[in-house]
Formats: C-alpha cells, sequence, structure tokens
C-alpha cells in the first residue's frame, strides 16, 4: 500500500504545481526506511507497554496472595519452622492461577512472558529479538516493583515473602525447577500445535507444581523480577539474593540445552500425528520409520478438500457433456 493512501492529504483551494507537490509531499511524507524503523518500534513499544501491564497483573496477585497466605499463618501457628502445607498450597495456587490467567489474557500481544528467564529462554531459541528480550525484561522489573510496592501499601507482610525457609541448595533447586517451567514454555507454546491457545493452562500448572516443590526451601520465585520487586520496596537485599538472579539463568541454559537437544533429534518424528483430528489422521500416511520433519507435516485438509471438490466437479461435467451427446446422436 503507497503511503499516499495510509497518511492524511491536506486540500488546499488551489492545486499546486508538480514541483510544489513533491516538495510538499517530501516535506510531509517520511521515506519508506524511516516508516519502517518506526512501525518497528511502534510494535516494540505495544509488546513492552503489555508486558509490563501482565507482569504487573500477575505479580499484583500472587504478591496479594503471599501476603494473606502469611498473615493467616501467623495467626493460627505463630512464627514456627515447619512447613505448614496449607500455606503452601495457597501460595502455590495464587502463583499458578495468576500466571495462567495472566498469561492467557496477554499471550496474542507481548507473548506472556512476565519473567526475564523466559524472555531469555525465548531469545536463545529465536522466537523473539534480542531488543525485544531486553525490552521486555525491563518492563518485567519495573512491573514487579510497582507490583509489590502497590501491595506494600494496601497489604502487610511484603517484607516476608522473598526469604526462603531454608537456603541450604536453593539454587540447585531454583535452576531445576526453572528448567521445569521455561522447558513446559517451550514445548507448550514456543512449539505450535493445535493445543497452542491452551498452553497457559499448562504453564500455569507447571509454575503450581513448583511452587509446591520448591516455596518451602527456597521462597519459590523462579523469576528474578519477583524477587528484585520486593527487595527493592523493602530496601532489603540480602547476601543470598543472588541466588534468585543464578538459579533461573541456570535453569533457563538448562532448559535450552535439553530443548536443542530434543529438536536435534527430530521429536516430530518420534511419535507424530498425536495432535491431529480424525480428518487428519485418515490422511496422514508417513512411512514406519520417518526421517525429517517434512515426512509428518500436518496434512492440509482444505486443500485436499478442495481439490477432492474440483475432481468430483470435472467428473460431473464429463457425465453431462456425455449426456448432451447421446441425446444428440438419438
Amino acid at each position: 500500500m503507497a503511503l499516499k493512501n495510509i497518511l492524511p492529504l491536506h486540500r488546499k483551494d488551489t492545486s499546486p504545481t508538480s514541483s510544489q507537490h513533491a516538495k510538499r509531499k517530501s516535506d510531509q511524507h517520511p521515506t519508506r526506511s524511516s516508516w519502517k524503523t518506526a512501525n518497528r518500534w511502534r510494535i516494540e513499544g505495544i509488546a513492552a507497554a503489555s508486558e509490563f501491564a501482565g507482569t504487573f497483573m500477575f505479580l499484583f496477585f500472587a504478591f496479594g496472595g503471599t501476603s494473606i497466605a502469611q498473615n493467616s499463618q501467623e495467626a493460627m501457628s505463630g512464627s514456627g519452622t515447619a512447613p505448614n502445607t496449607s500455606v503452601l498450597l495457597y501460595v502455590s495456587l495464587i502463583f499458578g492461577f495468576s500466571l495462567m490467567m495472566t498469561v492467557w489474557v496477554f499471550f496474542r500481544v507481548s507473548g506472556g512472558l512476565f519473567n526475564p528467564a523466559v524472555s531469555l529462554g525465548l531469545y536463545l531459541i529465536n522466537i523473539i529479538t534480542l531488543s525485544r528480550a531486553i525490552l521486555l525484561t525491563i518492563s518485567q522489573l519495573f512491573a514487579a516493583i510497582a507490583a509489590a510496592a502497590v501491595i506494600s501499601a494496601i497489604l502487610p507482610g511484603l517484607e516476608r515473602q522473598h526469604y526462603p525457609a531454608r537456603r541450604h541448595d536453593a539454587r540447585p533447586r531454583q535452576m531445576f525447577m526453572t528448567c521445569f517451567l521455561v522447558f513446559t514454555i517451550f514445548m507448550l507454546a514456543a512449539e505450535k500445535h493445535k493445543a497452542t491457545f491452551l498452553a497457559p493452562i499448562g504453564i500455569g500448572l507447571s509454575l503450581f507444581v513448583a511452587e509446591m516443590l520448591g516455596a518451602y526451601y527456597t521462597g519459590g520465585s523462579l523469576n528474578p523480577a519477583r524477587s528484585l520487586g520486593p527487595a527493592v520496596v523493602t530496601h532489603s537485599f540480602p547476601g543470598y539474593h543472588y541466588i534468585y538472579w543464578a538459579g533461573p539463568v541456570m535453569g533457563t541454559l538448562l532448559a535450552w540445552a535439553v530443548y536443542k537437544l530434543v529438536k536435534v533429534g527430530g521429536y516430530q518424528t518420534v511419535n507424530p500425528g498425536q495432535d491431529f483430528d480424525d480428518h487428519e489422521i485418515r490422511m496422514f500416511d508417513p512411512p514406519v520409520h520417518p526421517e525429517s520433519e517434512e515426512q509428518v507435516e500436518r496434512p492440509n485438509v482444505a486443500a485436499e478438500g478442495m481439490a477432492e471438490a474440483l475432481r468430483l466437479g470435472s467428473r460431473s461435467e464429463r457425465g453431462m457433456s456425455s449426456e448432451g451427446k447421446e441425446k444428440m446422436v438419438g
């Protein structure tokens, strides 16, 4: 589409000469290169704003639910060190369902990442560009601080949210749990399939399971933004704060390595056709041992249906033509 068709034109009572028109056009309209650059940054800006909003919503509900759980624990049993399974279940549920809800809302805009570790992972597998990853990470960090500040203003208990009950071996636990979360995102959201639109459910459940496993020992997190927000608002950066950066980054790198191994191995050829519908299964006839992804591609039902309709139409026309000839001969 030409620029003159999408940018407003200003009419005057007198018609300008061709040279005046060309000069005014060059003054008012950007070059195609500058337009493409501006449009690119418009898209990046929308994505960053969406990521800020989604991260804020996710962590707002998560921080709020954790505050309620912490206060409930203190009211019922004091400040004991034994795990309170009801509190752990509540915290895990609020984080998992908060992530599921907000990812489902924003995944069509920015991808619904809400986690610098996930941004790093999607950059490593070439789903997003480096500039997008940096912008989304910045948005996520500022959104986490904003969410923590709002929760601190309206609910008590924020200062107790980012301290683990047990710091022993927290870094490897953070690594393996983050690996589980990021690899789930790779396989459910980055790898496109018929159930991609349901990926938020699996992503939320994966965080729920990881939180159930690690919340008591490491404080959960799996997200540098989630740990940074309360630390900034409460002005508390303990010596082990680095765990919540190093662990998720290491987990993302591990998930990336596993994902690359699975991709290089051609996982699509191992168990093909598992998300095909009945029509696709009937048309699907792969070799016993597929050698490439092309051999197990999803059948194009629409194209095959159109081709079949054309064949039937051609047969019908030939039949009508032969009947007409017989009548003429008779």
